[in-house]
């Protein structure tokens, strides 16, 4: 196990009726307030309303940044930033999925920055400061409701990029499993995906020594799995709701990855291709994942063994350690396309055109990963393995 530091600021309010908090949450940051939200959803639900009225409870005074988009815009963060410097807004407010919050953390981190807020996502600036935010978390998914990471898109030039910082975590987050009962299935399915993910990219590593820390991405899993499931059954299941929205903020709120050294290859694959796209994000994961496992599989066979037996309880006798960790990932791509995931690129209209580009880009700082240093070369394998 390596040495670690574990800090986490964000104060997390979970359970039935917590939006009734919101108020009083906000109040000690201010009270002109950037309203950031994605679609017409939590109008549908009346979430919209509950929200302004807690605003309205403290007098504050909302300014509304709506249609945030599924992988938020470098022009729709821009004009946030506008309207919080023009109307001097004190605290943003993030209702909504991973989309609405990481579109706010980039607004937060542009407001005080006096250059182009893309300079966080190409490495030209570090996150010193940021406005102050807080969420109301409306589907469990990407884990942004509890760490300092965001991903934003450059439409204009095809690019997707991530920044993060301690600045840019969010102040709190509410998390009332009720408001996930009206996520459509393919959300669901795509959320699920975005969550096992985040564990693969930090189960999957060559530090040795973690019991702890294998076993409980091996719980978060399994729970996930069964949970999953459950709520593609019966989406107004409370317990299943509940269990999948624990799971995602657990996922990736720093807690799993501590002394360990984590991946990333995968998600930074996904990355290129839903910035050309424009695809869901745990879409491009479900079809990608399974294949960047059979690929280095070979570099730690005891891990993916580990895995089979543990969250598939694969049986390994009569098995060679290879057949098992094989059974494994296809384990994994069984469970994708049982919820109804995608398991080809083709399956989205997506063909080879790109596939140069997206793997270049890719590596634009160097080898992807930790677990098997992946090249040009490598990623454009995958990707065609994902065809």
């Amino acid at each position: 196990m390596n040495s670690f530091q574990l800090h986490n600021p964000t104060k997390l309010v979970f359970g039935k009726g917590t939006v009734d908090q919101l108020g009083e949450l906000v109040k000690p940051y201010g009270t002109r307030i950037l309203f950031v939200y994605g679609g017409g959803s939590i109008k549908r639900s009346g979430l919209y309303d509950q929200v302004l009225a807690q605003l309205n409870g403290i007098g504050a005074t909302v300014f509304e940044l709506p249609g945030i988009e599924p992988n938020p815009r470098l022009t729709t963060v821009n004009k946030g930033i506008d309207i919080c410097r023009r109307e001097r807004v004190e605290f943003i407010l993030a209702v909504g999925g991973g989309s609405v919050i990481d579109a706010a953390k980039a607004i937060a981190a542009g407001v005080p920055y006096d250059g182009d807020v893309w300079d966080f996502c190409v490495k030209k600036a570090v996150i010193q400061e940021a406005l102050p935010l807080g969420t109301v978390l409306t589907l469990a998914a990407t884990g942004s409701e509890m760490n300092g990471n965001a991903v934003i898109s450059d439409w204009d030039r095809k690019l997707k990029r991530g920044m993060g910082g301690k600045p840019i975590y969010p102040k709190f987050s509410i998390l009332d499993p009720e408001l996930t009962f009206t996520v459509p299935r393919d959300q669901t399915v795509n959320g699920i995906v975005d969550m096992m993910s985040h564990v693969f990219e930090q189960y999957f590593s060559k530090t040795t020594d973690t019991p702890l820390q294998e076993r409980f991405a091996e719980s978060i899993l399994q729970t996930i799995i069964e949970n999953g499931e459950i709520a593609l059954e019966d989406g107004s299941n409370y317990a299943a709701r509940a269990n999948l929205m624990l799971c995602g903020t657990y996922a990736l709120n720093g807690t799993l990855p501590i002394g360990v050294e984590t991946d990333w290859a995968t998600h930074a694959i996904e990355h290129e291709v839903s910035a050309i796209y424009d695809i869901a994000h745990g879409a491009g994961l479900a079809i990608i994942f399974p294949n960047w496992m059979k690929y280095v599989y070979k570099e730690r066979v005891d891990r993916f063994v580990q895995y089979a037996v543990r969250v598939w309880n694969i049986d390994p006798a009569g098995k060679s350690d290879e057949e098992v960790a094989l059974a494994g990932i296809e384990a994994t791509r069984a469970y994708f396309t049982r919820i109804g995931a995608p398991a080809t690129l083709g399956q989205l209209g997506i063909g080879d055109e790109h596939l140069d580009r997206m793997a270049e880009e890719a590596v634009r700082y160097g080898p992807l990963g930790s677990f098997k240093k992946l090249e040009k070369d490598d990623v454009k394998a995958i990707l065609e393995l994902s065809l």
